[in-house]
Order: structure tokens, then sequence, then C-alpha cells
């Protein structure tokens, strides 16, 4: 299989971006794909996640878009077999100004990723940073496709029209191909009607967009990033971790269709 490049994007912040992209890209991983997973937010969520310590982030993902060094020579290590990570810093906040003057700096990362030699990797993954800014626009202009995370919660809907007009700007104007994998439903919580609701009214919206797969909220998955460890790791066993499992195999069986059709 040609590697895929997916964004996981949501322009709202607090919807499980993150730990979708951690416990997704360990979950395929642990299903012997070769997963590398490029944190692209400020933040550094992911890399901490990941036990990426703030000392072992030279050469961050902030150096390979400014130029300073290769993707391979950024690429570290994780705990987990088949999974790696290029971290980020608060530098990467930076490089919208040091770009300014680039005319076409949306297709900065995309000229990155294909000039180098990444086809080792079945995956990639870029996790943006929640809101609309440069890193976000090159995320979805170098990738093939995006899963967006959505809370099960009231504004959902409000922020998910939001999110795809600005994916149908990106393929108008830098992206023609990009297209939405699927939407995942996160923090469900069964003991509330309002999660159930959201979830009903996003699949009859949605329909076949949305995955089957659907995350609760388990306070499992929210300890283990603390501990820099996916939920998966920390405790395979949590309903959370069985749930990034199930949504791996979603979306296994779902390239190996598109790749038959």
């Amino acid at each position: 299989m040609k590697n895929k490049i997916i964004a996981i994007s949501n322009q709202k912040g607090g919807v499980g971006k993150t730990t979708t992209a951690i416990n997704l890209s360990t979950a395929l991983a642990a299903s012997g794909e070769k997963v590398l997973l490029i944190d692209l937010d400020p933040q550094g969520n992911a890399s901490t996640g990941l036990g990426i310590d703030y000392e072992n982030r030279q050469n961050s993902i902030y150096d390979v878009l400014s130029g300073n060094t290769s993707i391979d020579q950024s690429i570290k290590n994780t705990s987990i077999d088949n999974l790696f990570i290029i971290p980020s810093t608060v530098d990467l906040s930076g490089i919208e100004p040091e770009l300014a003057d680039v005319s076409d700096r949306a297709f900065t990362l995309k000229k990155i990723l294909e000039s180098e030699d990444i086809n080792n990797f079945n995956y990639i993954f870029l996790d943006c940073p929640p809101a609309l800014s440069l890193l976000t626009v090159m995320a979805m202009t170098a990738a093939n496709s995006i899963i967006v995370p959505l809370q099960c919660e009231f504004f959902a809907l409000e922020g998910l029209s939001q999110l795809i007009k600005t994916i149908d700007r990106v393929k108008q104007n830098l992206n023609p191909s990009l297209s939405i994998d699927g939407i995942v439903l996160t923090m469900f919580d069964g003991r509330n009607k309002l999660s159930s609701q959201v979830a009903n009214d996003v699949r009859s919206h949605l329909k076949e967009q949305v995955y089957q797969t659907i995350i609760p909220r388990n306070v499992r998955v929210s300890e283990a990033p603390s501990f820099g460890m996916p939920a998966l790791i920390y405790d395979q066993n949590a309903s959370g971790s069985q749930a990034y499992l199930n949504l791996a195999n979603e979306i296994i069986k779902q390239n190996k269709e598109k790749e038959a059709a």
C-alpha cells in the first residue's frame, strides 16, 4: 500500500483530537502497520503523550519546516514498536511570521513530504492545532484525507459546518483530491441523553461519513497522557482503548476497500 497521509483536524479545541492521534496511531502500529505521527501543534501534546521529553525534541517539526533539518533526521522512536514521531516545541508558533513572505507557504509541508523518502510508512498522521492557522492549512494541503474527531456535545454540528467550509476552500484552492475519511464521535457519555441525541443528529446528517466506532468518555484514557503513554499501553482493557482498536480496524478495512475499488 502507498503511504496514506491523514490530517486529524478540528478547529475547535477539547474534542479529543490529540487523544485520537496518539491512540489511533498506537492501535494501527499494534496491528502491524508502520506509522509516523507528526506533531503540528505548538503545544506539543502528542509528543508529551508519547513520552518524548522536552530535552529529546531537538530537530523538531519546526526545524523541518524552517529548512534547518530533514524529516529523516527528525524522526524519533517511541516506546511502541512500529510507531515513530516528529515532535513539536513551542518554537513552532513562530513559523507563520517566518514564512510570511513565502508565496506558496501553504505547500511547505507537502513539498517536504514529497521530496523525502517516507514510503516505508503505511500511515502518516498530522496532528493539527485546534485553530484554523497556517499549520492547519499546510496539513490539509499535504494530506490525502482528513479524520475529524467530534465531541458529542450541543455545539458539535455548528463547529463541524465551519470545518467543512474550510475543507471545501482548501479543496478548491490548494488540494483538489482532499477528502474526509470519516468523522469519529468522541467523549460519548452513555448516561447523558444529549450524547445520544448528538450522535444520532450527526449520523442523520452525514450518514456513512461517520465511523461506526464511538469513543466513550473514559477516565483511563484521560489519565494516560500524564504518564507519557497512550491509553492502549496504560490500560489496554479500558473501554476507550478497546474503542481505538476498533476504530483502527475500521480504518484498515476502509483503506483496503478504497484500494480494491
